[in-house]
């Protein structure tokens, strides 16, 4: 049976010889000529291009085009391209009710089922295409798991609405929703605002968690240069589509794979830009988790010591003024970085899927900070990042909040708490004011495990803000925060209740400190009360999830300062799947 006649890849140390050479491959090769697959494309190198393309929500609806693209670059470079999907579960969608259980389980869901497809199918590298907020780290960390040379591409942000004059996106609806409660919003304008808040396909526009990813995938080095700065609905992107296909059959030719690019260098680069773009916590519980599928200790702490002495100079969204298009139109992700070298605050020699260094790639890149979106790293808004650490007496594992847009005054907050079981109970007594200024509100039992899920907390924060009481309340939780949450909310508390961190033993009327200028969070607790309430601890909350997906997902999540992974990693790997 003829191998490839291309000569720049080797057939014969590829995984998908399993399954195309050989005279025992023929029931293989007859399926594959059902599917109008040529003699020359069965046996050239095979690319798996997955999606997360559905119809739940506007960031996944424009991947299935743009898959077509990067199909391709792939063929143009010399490759037999595959499509698949795999799941999505979309945050604007899930937030507020049960189903954002779901979301961060999606996480690990989609890179096992993209793991599983490609290793069933036995492709030899992966182009992987995202949209929305889990999607992104799920399919970078299926890229790292499989070591397979990879290219990532994000599907796009959505555009800005636009209602009296000013620029709206999805978070302006959960804050209107806090006004509408509080009487200052009436439901005509509400049923007005909902209509033109999301004018086109794409993911939320600022900088929550999804498009902090997509920062994140081009400073990783997983995907090209200024990719993810055009928004979902310009066709302009295809160029960068195609070029995705062509760059991962050179990525195939050089054996270039996903852990020569994601390295721990690499990771501090992602994290920097996270921290001056004033990005989402999420981040923080991403980095690590992909850093974990390549077998690098990278955990929260590491995440936050790079956060804190990188300056924040991005003036974007919740924290800032304006949206992913607004960032794309004064040059991108590209000119963010090349300001963080001015300082020497990027490793420039980490190499990308470019096949070049992120220096080399950079130097290449014309264009300088606008001083409106992007400030000059010399004169940034604030000298650290956006996004904080916190440890103490309550947090020994680690906690996390987003600063970008806060006063150093108002960064420092102590508090009577007032503690809630779980985010609806919290969320009926903001909508019903039963709470206090100068309260900590503490909502517990939302970890991964014990959630199960680990939930964002978006309407609660929301209604606080819509209510205007924002920055007069502060809050703490094992759960999470969405990357559109404002005010002094820290989430990631660990131990979690479940797993009988201090949270769990928290009453009523207990003094909390948070300080973010010193990375603090405690509770004036002695050690020794800590100690008897432990003792007198009656297990975690029992939660309705007994069976199915979310049940296996709380017995195997591990916590999150660690990413809230759900297997041992590359340290514990004993094959690699491309030299299988």
């Amino acid at each position: 049976m003829p191998m490839s006649t291309n000569t720049r890849f080797d057939k014969s140390k590829l995984p998908s010889r399993h399954v195309t050479e050989g005279p025992a491959r023929a029931p293989h090769r007859s399926y594959f000529y059902a599917m109008g697959i040529t003699e020359e494309e069965i046996h050239q190198p095979w690319v798996g291009v997955a999606t997360c393309w559905n119809e739940a929500a506007p960031c996944n609806i424009s991947l299935n085009r743009q898959a077509q693209i990067v199909k391709h670059g792939v063929k143009k470079g010399g490759g037999t391209p595959r499509e698949f999907t795999t799941i999505t579960v979309t945050d604007g969608i899930a937030m507020g009710h049960e189903g954002m259980r779901s979301s961060l389980a999606s996480r690990d869901a989609i890179a096992d089922t993209v793991e599983l497809t490609m290793r069933g199918h036995c492709y030899d590298a992966l182009v992987g295409l995202a949209g929305c907020d889990k999607s992104l780290p799920g399919m970078m960390m299926a890229m790292v798991r499989l070591n397979v040379p990879s290219v990532f591409i994000y599907g796009g942000s959505i555009l800005p609405g636009r209602y009296k004059g000013q620029d709206i996106t999805v978070q302006d609806m959960f804050e209107a929703v806090g006004k509408n409660q509080a009487g200052t919003l009436s439901n005509a304008e509400l049923e007005i605002m909902e209509r033109v808040a999301c004018p086109s396909s794409g993911a939320c526009g600022a900088q929550y968690t999804a498009n902090t990813m997509a920062c994140v995938s081009e400073a990783i080095g997983l995907a090209l240069l200024n990719s993810s700065g055009a928004p979902a609905p310009y066709e302009s992107r295809d160029q960068y589509g195609e070029a995705s296909g062509v760059a991962v059959m050179n990525l195939i030719e050089k054996n270039i794979r996903a852990r020569d690019i994601v390295t721990r260098k690499s990771l501090e680069n992602a994290a920097r830009v996270v921290a001056c773009t004033g990005g989402s916590t999420n981040g923080a519980l991403h980095l690590p988790a992909i850093a974990h599928e390549a077998g690098i200790d990278f955990d929260l702490f590491d995440v936050c010591d790079i956060m804190r002495d990188t300056p924040y100079f991005v003036d974007l969204r919740p924290g800032g003024k304006y949206v992913a298009k607004d960032l794309y139109e004064v040059g991108g992700v590209p000119i963010v970085m090349k300001e963080l070298m001015k300082l020497g605050l990027m490793h420039e020699d980490c190499i990308t899927v470019s096949g070049k260094s992120i220096g080399e790639s950079l130097d290449e890149i014309v264009g300088e900070a606008d001083g409106r979106v992007i400030y000059p790293v010399s004169t940034p808004i604030t000298q650290t990042g956006g996004v904080v650490g916190l440890k103490g007496n309550l947090a020994p594992d680690g906690a996390i909040v987003k600063v970008a847009g806060m006063s150093e005054a108002e960064q420092v907050f102590t508090g009577p708490a007032r503690v809630f079981e779980c985010e609806e109970d919290a969320f009926e007594a903001v909508k019903n004011r039963e709470y206090a200024e100068g309260e900590v509100i503490v909502i517990r039992n939302e970890g991964p495990a014990g959630g199960p899920g680990m939930r964002e907390m978006l309407s609660t924060t929301a209604a606080l803000s819509g209510q205007g009481m924002g920055k007069k309340v502060a809050l703490i939780t094992d759960g999470r925060f969405s990357g559109a949450t404002r005010g002094f909310c820290v989430g990631h508390v660990g131990p979690e209740a479940a797993h009988c961190g201090p949270i769990a033993l928290l009453r009523n009327g207990d003094v909390i400190t948070l300080n973010a200028l010193t990375g603090e969070l405690s509770v004036a607790l002695t050690d020794a009360e800590l100690a008897a309430r432990k003792a007198d601890w009656k297990g975690p909350r029992e939660t309705q999830y007994a069976t199915g997906a979310l049940y296996k997902y709380a017995k195997l999540v591990g916590g999150a300062r660690w990413g809230a992974v759900t297997h041992p990693g590359a340290k514990a790997e004993k094959h690699v799947y491309m030299d299988q």
